[in-house]
């Protein structure tokens, strides 16, 4: 189902790129303006016995065009770059309403119908493992559960929680901590705890930078921090 684009954001968007434009502009015809005020001034008050000299007035026009030249330059690169902004912005927007899996070691249950359902588990690895070692606790940082979760591959791989406490009786509803353990051969290897989040909206900053809002739970993080959209 396609997601509408918040009018807010759009908004946001044109009217910061609008601005700068305009501000680019303005600096460079302000620094033309001044450039040809001064050569004009030089050539009403030079000494008409020692006139300027043609390579020196080439010279000065010369500067005019290179300054004129980095102006125009600099407006195309700040054009460019409000280019990307925008569409990191329309980007952003597109993933209110979706799953994402971030940096993060909380996994959420809740029961519908007798029914234990469990936010998916995630890790970021950048090798392969022979086995990931997945322990539960809870906000006591009391261990509610431990089992290995077999092999992953590098890169983002997905592990699922049935919700069922060791003893076997189903996790009541709330949030608990997830703590892994990759491992390759007999040797610890470096791994990064990813959960889920829903993203409920997106802020663009005055530096071109996205917000995207979790919720409560999970605050704000960068477009950069979603590793992988489910």
């Amino acid at each position: 189902m396609a997601t509408s684009i918040d009018s807010n954001v759009l908004n946001s968007v044109n009217g910061t790129a609008g601005q700068a434009s305009k501000a680019a502009n303005r600096e460079s015809d302000d620094l033309n303006d001044r450039f040809m005020t001064l050569l004009v001034t030089q050539l009403k008050n030079q000494d008409p016995m020692n006139p300027m000299e043609n390579a020196e007035m080439t010279s000065q026009l010369a500067q005019i065009n290179t300054v004129s030249g980095i102006e125009k330059l600099n407006t195309t690169l700040s054009s460019i770059t409000d280019q990307i902004d925008q569409g990191r912005a329309l980007e952003a927007a597109g993933l209110v309403g979706s799953g994402v899996m971030v940096p993060g070691n909380k996994v959420l249950t809740s029961q519908v119908d007798g029914r234990v359902t469990t936010t998916p588990i995630g890790i970021e690895l950048d090798q392969p493992a022979d086995n990931v070692r997945v322990t539960i606790t809870n906000g006591s940082g009391q261990v509610i559960d431990q089992y290995d979760a077999g092999s992953a591959k590098a890169g983002v791989s997905n592990i699922s929680w049935d919700g069922q406490l060791s003893s076997g009786e189903k996790a009541p509803e709330g949030a608990y901590n997830v703590s892994l353990q990759a491992t390759r051969g007999e040797s610890p290897i470096n791994s990064q705890t990813l959960n889920y989040a829903q993203v409920g909206a997106v802020t663009p900053q005055e530096n071109g930078d996205v917000l995207l809002d979790l919720g409560a739970v999970y605050g704000q993080i960068g477009l950069n921090d979603v590793k992988q959209i489910l």
